[in-house]
């Protein structure tokens, strides 16, 4: 005869009867992931994931893409020694082609593809570009999903209902909605100070950083009245979450935002204004 302890349902088990019961709906079946959660079946990662599976089913491509005021193309007409620069700073993997303006995207450049110019090698970018993949705002994300791994492609543009570029949306940005924000090269470790010095007097901040400890380490006399951190600073300063690339002036430093999702900001770079910011 088995022993008590080897009559014990396992986890899987406990768990497949939970779900036998047989949902009626979404909002059933949400309660019922949570109550699995409450007897410690699901932990807290495993529950905001299936959550997130779920809304990526309803979400449409309008809700998480980046604005067409918000994308940073490149122009066809630029010479490489002229948008590298620009390439170097935004430090994206992938950026639309421009031929004039942002309705007229002929192509995808990938960063990487850039080595061949350092490489001294024949370089046109026109021979670089990779085909641009449009899609409608309407899409739903799950959809796109699919699409993004049977094509092995990882951005797109998004056009409006008359043709006009909106947006443009990636991988990541989808991926984000089920896992969270994803960390890049740009992100902290914890264990790491909460100001991080780097070359030609810029500085990467964490947004949860004190603005007493951000007055101390860059010499400013940011208040603290209405804000306790640094992304509260930002947060005020731009009226709205601001995404990642975005650049919010406040006093004389610009802040670029490096890290953020649809909740909250994460991490910024911060330097004293250029001149041209002034005109901004």
């Amino acid at each position: 005869m088995d022993s008590a302890g080897n009559n014990k349902p396992s986890l899987l088990e406990r768990l497949s009867t939970m779900l036998l019961r047989e949902p009626e709906d979404r909002e059933q079946l949400i309660a019922l992931l949570h109550s699995a959660y409450e007897r410690n079946l699901l932990d807290a990662d495993a529950l905001s994931m299936m959550e997130g599976v779920m809304q990526v089913s309803e979400r449409q491509v309008r809700e998480i893409m980046i604005p067409r005021a918000q994308m940073d193309v490149i122009d066809i007409s630029e010479q490489p020694e002229k948008f590298i620069p620009f390439v170097i700073e935004t430090a994206h993997s992938r950026f639309p082609v421009v031929d004039g303006d942002k309705d007229n995207i002929i192509g995808i450049l990938l960063a990487k593809d850039l080595l061949r110019y350092y490489a001294g090698e024949e370089f046109d970018v026109r021979d670089m570009l990779r085909p641009a993949v449009f899609v409608p705002e309407s899409k739903r994300l799950n959809v796109l999903l699919r699409d993004f791994r049977s094509n092995r492609n990882h951005i797109a543009l998004v056009v409006d209902e008359y043709g006009g570029v909106s947006g443009m949306v990636t991988i990541e940005d989808v991926l984000e909605q089920i896992v969270g924000d994803i960390e890049d090269e740009y992100d902290f470790d914890e264990d790491e100070d909460n100001i991080i010095a780097e070359a030609a007097g810029r500085y990467r901040v964490k947004a949860d950083t004190e603005i007493a400890d951000f007055n101390a380490a860059l010499g400013t006399e940011f208040s603290d009245e209405e804000c306790d951190t640094v992304g509260g600073l930002v947060l005020k300063a731009a009226g709205q979450l601001p995404k990642r690339g975005d650049h919010i002036l406040v006093g004389e430093l610009t802040f670029t935002v490096l890290r953020a999702d649809s909740r909250r900001l994460y991490a910024m770079l911060v330097e004293h204004r250029k001149p041209d910011d002034a005109k901004q």
